[in-house]
């Protein structure tokens, strides 16, 4: 087998096109026979027809410094690598990787904000949005054309009557004042020597759009919206010319009439064929108003550090049905987030509806869940044959669609049946690295429903819900389900952008905001107050990025917002180090907390306070260490230790139990490692004669569920974790599963076994919190975690049970793909693995037997009696 160096890669983009680093670290993956260990490298650059060279005797191949001088903005640079292994075996060069810089620093920016100058009242959610276009003119001898444009509020762009980009909602949700994200889009193949025109559609978005629940807030960000966009053509000759947004540009209403993340759109297609061509060259514009600029400081604006928002698939209704009112209703098999897209034809003023929920009650869609949201899209026919349509600028979480359509009362199943409707599905478009699948049909169903609560709720940020009137960057929830997402998607760069953004919205004091970006809220959550678990996103989730992506960047960029956290909880504590005072949400949603006061939980909400602050702490000494500040290591050490010593004293009792005997009060002792050895074993009996007196239901909320499957393992107790994830009767993982769920539930019981949607105002049937369990499935059932940042040692160690015959994870590491395979066979439990090169390993077979292994695949073998004693 030949030594094959892939294209290289750049910090933490696929493509790095208009980045904002300008020393931007490379990753190469390399695939190489068993056993090679990489011990140099050589980066050829190629910087404006300049090569260079450097080498590094350095056996890592992840993030790896940049070679050369700094990148200025707009350069480019093309990216080969070389390797050597330890065996003196040489590599041929990889294919080459481009880089492109962005706008570096505002003295860059010539564009203004600009748009609309006609009066609208500001607190209306029907404000029609408009449109913007200026002709240019382009020399012959283009050699390239790049736009950079963002918004306040979205946008789409044309050129010459052409969509520019894939992306959708941009420039996304970042706290506006302070950050605005921007992307660059090559252009260069759209401009036509001559008469050119430029067009720019705009929506509400998240900047002046209704924010929040309980009626919320319209003009959280302001009142405008703003195209910003600079087109640079650059010539063969050396010369540039650049189009940016200024006063020559026009405006004029939009066929959107109104448009909103929540309400969602209504277009008259009638006005759109009054306008047709109005991206193009040559158009009549002379009806259209001037442009009146809006303030945005040049210094604000950022490029991306992850992927925009795509549509990533298609999904086709499965079931067209009749209610019983005699509506129709498009069923598409999977609670989804996006959006409709649809081909009909009609005369001039009909109108195709739709209004989308989650779910059925007594046969007709279900729409309280959504409380304010009213989720319906209005498409006004233009008479003009077959017309094609999708929404721009909102997004849905929905299953099911009751649908208006023109015609006779076969015409919507002709469109069915022709294919004419289907359901586009949206998020940020995060490269999948993670796979998991059992015996247990039942279980896999389980971890698909994790998959898709997770695509619907990584829509450019990490929310909640994606489909009522909230869908906020609830930092909680996004604090438990991080090692869950790291490993299914690649969310490094996505998460180290928003981690940046809580630390911009954390308070002076250290406090962390309940959600980011920061919206008003009513009093429950305003004033901003510190919350545990919530707040701890601060250390929990920069940890998990460095365990997971082995970037200490990260930990840097991320470690004064930690310390500022953690500094405050020794504050708030005080000398006895016990958290037992303020306002907190304790173990939200437990079960057995009433449906419209879901934070009172069976477990001491203060217990639930104090441990987080131990383990917060012992997250900021580490961090410390990484970094090498010493001193600061020791004080959080000791710190966390005080804490520590505190909880015990305060919540264990002598007997080893606990003064909340609740599973999340014991799932926390000995998940955040804060019971001592000698009462370990006592605490993890105890947590299992819970769990088989509550019938092997879940008896946790959004804080013990992720810990109480790894609190039973690593006490002996594997087989109440498997008897734990095997029940099938609410509240349970695998209810969801059986009552048709295809997402994760905000409640263990958003459907009642009788059919009916759980009164409690707060009911999501899309939420990921609770499918934090897959983080245990693939460390544990299957056996696949990082046993060393990044992935550089893996520790494959399943735990066979449950009647699990076989199962199997794989993962793409930094380094490439590491895969487990178990199965039985007779007596005996066979286990293949492949380690990725670059990477080692360790294999602990059930019994007892650990088995060093190096890059490669690998199959060993161990007694199948072996594997269930140990369960």
């Amino acid at each position: 087998m030949s030594i094959v160096v892939a294209a290289p890669t750049f910090e933490h983009h696929r493509h790095a096109f208009g980045i904002g680093d300008p020393s931007p670290r490379i990753s190469w993956k390399t695939q190489a026979p068993a056993g090679w260990s990489q011990a140099s490298y050589e980066l050829e650059v190629t910087r404006a027809g300049e090569v260079a060279t450097a080498a590094a005797d350095d056996s890592d191949s992840v993030l790896r410094p940049w070679p050369s001088a700094p990148l200025s903005s707009r350069e480019r640079a093309v990216v080969r690598v070389r390797v050597t292994g330890d065996d003196g075996s040489v590599s041929d060069w990889s294919e080459p990787a481009a880089v492109e810089i962005g706008l570096l620093d505002a003295a860059d920016w010539t564009a203004m904000a600009v748009g609309a100058n006609w009066p609208q009242n500001p607190h209306r959610d029907d404000r029609r949005p408009p449109v913007l276009r200026r002709d240019f003119s382009a020399r012959e001898g283009l050699a390239s054309a790049r736009l950079y444009v963002t918004a306040h509020g979205v946008y789409e762009v044309e050129i010459n009557g052409r969509r520019i980009g894939d992306d959708a909602m941009s420039p996304g949700w970042t706290p506006y004042r302070e950050k605005l994200r921007y992307y660059t889009y090559d252009v260069t193949e759209e401009i036509a020597a001559g008469a050119n025109a430029i067009g720019a559609w705009l929506g509400d978005g998240w900047y002046r759009g209704r924010m929040g629940w309980r009626g919320g807030f319209r003009n959280v960000f302001g009142t405008d919206l703003s195209l910003l966009a600079q087109l640079e053509l650059r010539y063969a000759d050396g010369t540039t010319e650049t189009i940016a947004t200024d006063g020559d540009w026009r405006a004029t209403p939009s066929p959107i009439l109104h448009t909103g993340n929540y309400d969602g759109e209504t277009y008259d297609a009638r006005i759109a064929a009054e306008l047709e061509g109005w991206s193009r060259p040559g158009f009549d514009a002379s009806g259209w108003s001037r442009v009146v600029a809006a303030h945005r400081d040049p210094a604000t604006l950022t490029a991306p550090e992850g992927p925009p928002v795509r549509c990533t698939q298609e999904v086709a209704p499965v079931e067209l049905l009749t209610t019983p009112t005699g509506k129709r209703v498009l069923d598409f098999g999977q609670n989804l987030v996006g959006r409709p897209r649809f081909r009909v034809s009609g005369r001039a003023g009909d109108v195709v509806r739709f209004r989308t929920a989650e779910v059925l009650q007594e046969g007709e869609i279900y729409t309280r869940p959504l409380r304010d949201a009213k989720s319906t899209d209005e498409f006004i026919l233009a008479g003009s044959g077959v017309e094609e349509w999708e929404p721009r600028f909102t997004f849905h979480g929905f299953r099911y669609a009751e649908i208006e359509w023109p015609g006779d009362a076969h015409a919507l199943d002709a469109a069915v049946a022709a294919g004419d409707i289907v359901a586009r599905v949206y998020h940020t478009d995060m490269e999948r690295t993670g796979w998991f699948a059992s015996s247990n049909a039942l279980v896999d169903r389980l971890h698909e429903n994790v998959v898709w609560s997770m695509r619907g709720n990584f829509l450019d940020i990490p929310t909640d819900c994606p489909q009522r009137d909230e869908r906020v960057g609830w930092t909680g929830d996004l604090q438990v389900f991080a090692p869950t997402a790291s490993f299914l998607y690649d969310v490094s760069g996505m998460l180290s952008s928003w981690l940046k953004d809580v630390a911009i919205e954390q308070l002076p004091d250290g406090t962390v905001p309940w959600y980011v970006p920061v919206i008003p809220a009513d009093k429950q959550w305003t004033p901003i107050r510190p919350g545990a678990a919530w707040g701890d996103v601060a250390t929990f989730t920069p940890w998990t990025l460095y365990e997971r992506f082995g970037d200490t960047r990260i930990l840097t960029h991320q470690y004064p917002s930690a310390k500022k956290w953690v500094d405050l909880l020794a504050r708030l504590a005080g000398e006895d180090r016990l958290w037992d005072e303020g306002f907190q949400l304790g173990d939200w949603l437990d079960p057995a907390a009433p449906p419209q006061d879901p934070a009172d939980a069976t477990t001491d909400r203060y217990l639930v306070a104090t441990a987080y602050f131990a383990r917060s702490a012992d997250r900021v000494a580490r961090m410390a260490e990484v970094l090498g500040h010493d001193d600061e290591r020791a004080h959080y050490a000791q710190l966390a230790a005080e804490v520590r010593a505190a909880f015990t004293a305060a919540y264990v009792l002598p007997d080893g139990r606990m003064t909340s005997d609740a599973q999340t009060a014991y799932s926390l002792a000995i998940a955040f490692d804060l019971v001592s050895d000698d009462v370990l074993a006592t605490a993890g009996a105890r947590l299992a004669a819970l769990v088989e007196e509550a019938g092997h239901r879940i008896a946790t909320g959004f804080v013990g569920t992720p810990l109480v499957s790894d609190a039973l393992t690593v006490t002996g107790h594997a087989d109440a974790a498997y008897d734990l994830l095997l029940g099938t009767e609410a509240p349970s993982w695998l209810y969801a599963v059986t009552q048709g769920g295809t997402t994760i539930w905000e409640r263990w019981d958003s459907l009642r076994p009788d059919g009916t949607v759980n009164p409690g105002t707060m009911t999501s049937f899309n939420h990921y919190a609770l499918g934090a369990v897959a983080d245990w499935l693939h460390r544990t059932v299957a056996g696949l975690a990082p046993a060393a940042p990044g992935y550089r040692a893996i520790r494959f160690a399943p735990k066979p049970g449950g009647g699990f015959t076989h199962a199997r994870a794989a993962h793409e590491t930094p380094y490439g793909r590491a895969e487990i395979a178990w199965r039985r066979d007779g007596d005996i439990l066979r286990v293949d693995v492949t380690v990725p090169t670059g990477t080692t390993a360790t294999v602990e077979l059930p019994g007892g037997e650990r088995v060093e292994v190096g890059s490669g695949t690998h199959s060993l073998e161990g007694s199948w009696r072996s594997a269930i004693g140990t369960v």
